[in-house]
């Protein structure tokens, strides 16, 4: 089969979708959207809050296995609203029920891309919390249900919603720095230690096996739950696609690519933390794009963190620098932004915050509109590709090479098996088609 010449692809999985979904969603009239919340643990919490201030939303569903959890959130929707949302532990109770227009997936890793494609089967619009997925293959057919089902999925950065970030990156895509020919993203702050833990019995509040899901089934212990999850293999993506994933898509945007890298090199490792967490608490990574540039030479992006280090690095713990060929901008999604021209002359700045309510608004715009929305799962996907990329890397401690359009390791094995993950042995009912 003939590969695609990558400007043919790029148009295809990155623009189109848009006229599909404007035919199908154009002559809807606005309405109240009735949405199925999974997954209302922190984050999920906090987007609880805000959509039952909404008068344009109506949360029918709360999903979740921990039956605790599932009792608070029914009553914080209950409190707001007058009225008590249906408590469910299995998603495809909210799937089935064709009344539910969008769902709000704020699970662990590891259910992101099941959930998103069986949500999206079964004709939901989603919200999808950061990272979109646990691994490449799973963020690609992502793409490939929102597109065939004509379906809107938002990530959750959101950033690509924020006012001072979106300034800034005007101001760069208007050429004031010059061309972008580098771009650094870092995440510093600090974490706990998780400890050492044997593995027990897990607590009666929670449905384990329904938690684990598709991913391979392993005995609880009590430093994998909650939120832990996020430091091993099998359900999260390391602090590079948790918190650095904000800063990486901030850094992509801002460099201009719209493909994946060719090149990948990282160091990282555990250099801080005598625990149980298995991705590293120290990263550097470098990401190639060759003939990006205006001049057909190789731009780059970086990545770091150190998450035992809550110090400021260019003025903020978590941050992007982008090089201009005449000026530099310095970034911070919970700050501002400051223009630096020839001498380091500050010239402009600009000040704000995360702005989780506009991405809301975003979203559900596009829901009445058919209009593809800022964190679209196409620009999701190929910033969650350069966390999974780099914990890859760091992984296996080898630099390699990429394929950006079949997506593929191309010179070392063992890390194209990474590109895809593990699934329950015996199989499981959310294991996607095509992994």
């Amino acid at each position: 089969m003939a590969l695609q010449p990558r400007r043919a692809f790029l148009k295809k999985n990155l623009a189109i979708g848009t006229g599909a979904l404007l035919a199908a969603n154009s002559n809807a009239a606005e309405k109240t959207i009735k949405v199925g919340f999974i997954g209302p643990g922190g984050m999920g919490t906090n987007h609880l809050r805000l959509l039952v201030q909404r008068k344009d939303v109506t949360v029918d569903y709360i999903c979740e296995p921990d039956a605790t959890r599932l009792s608070n959130a029914v009553k914080l929707v209950q409190a707001a609203k007058g009225r008590e949302p249906r408590g469910v532990k299995d998603m495809r109770q909210v799937l089935d029920d064709k009344s539910i227009d969008a769902v709000w997936i704020a699970t662990p890793d590891h259910w992101h891309g099941p959930a998103t494609i069986l949500a999206c089967d079964a004709g939901k619009h989603v919200y999808v919390e950061k990272p979109c997925s646990h691994n490449i293959r799973e963020g690609r057919l992502m793409i490939e249900a929102a597109r065939r089902n004509k379906k809107i999925v938002q990530v959750g950065t959101q950033s690509r919603s924020t006012a001072h970030v979106q300034e800034a990156m005007k101001k760069i895509s208007e050429g004031a720095i010059g061309e972008v020919l580098v771009s650094k993203a870092w995440n510093s702050q600090l974490r706990r230690n998780t400890g050492r833990q044997k593995t027990s019995s897990p607590p009666d509040n929670l449905d384990y096996d329904l938690w684990v899901g598709p991913a391979p089934m392993r005995p609880y212990q009590s430093n994998l739950l909650p939120g832990i999850w996020r430091w091993w293999f099998d359900f999260g993506t390391g602090d590079a696609g948790n918190d650095g994933v904000h800063e990486i898509d901030i850094a992509r945007w801002g460099l201009g690519v719209n493909t994946h890298p060719s090149n990948i090199s990282a160091m990282g490792g555990k250099s801080f933390f005598d625990d149980d967490q298995q991705f590293p608490d120290t990263m550097y990574c470098s990401f190639g794009y060759p003939g990006a540039s205006k001049e057909g030479n190789a731009k780059q992006l970086i990545y770091e963190h150190r998450i035992w280090s809550p110090y400021i690095q260019e003025g903020y713990e978590n941050g992007n620098a982008f090089y201009g060929t005449k000026g530099m901008i310095i970034l911070g999604k919970s700050g501002g932004w400051q223009l630096f021209g020839p001498k380091n002359k500050l010239l402009e700045s600009g000040k704000g915050s995360p702005d989780v309510s506009a991405h809301h608004q975003n979203f559900i715009d596009c829901i009445q509109s058919g209009k593809l929305p800022n964190g679209d799962i196409a620009e999701g996907h190929l910033s969650a590709s350069l966390a999974h990329l780099a914990n890859i890397a760091c992984r296996l401690n080898k630099s390699f090479t990429f394929d950006p359009v079949m997506e593929k390791v191309t010179d070392l094995p063992q890390a194209d098996k990474l590109v895809r993950r593990t699934y329950r042995e015996g199989g499981h009912w959310a294991i996607p088609k095509g992994v």
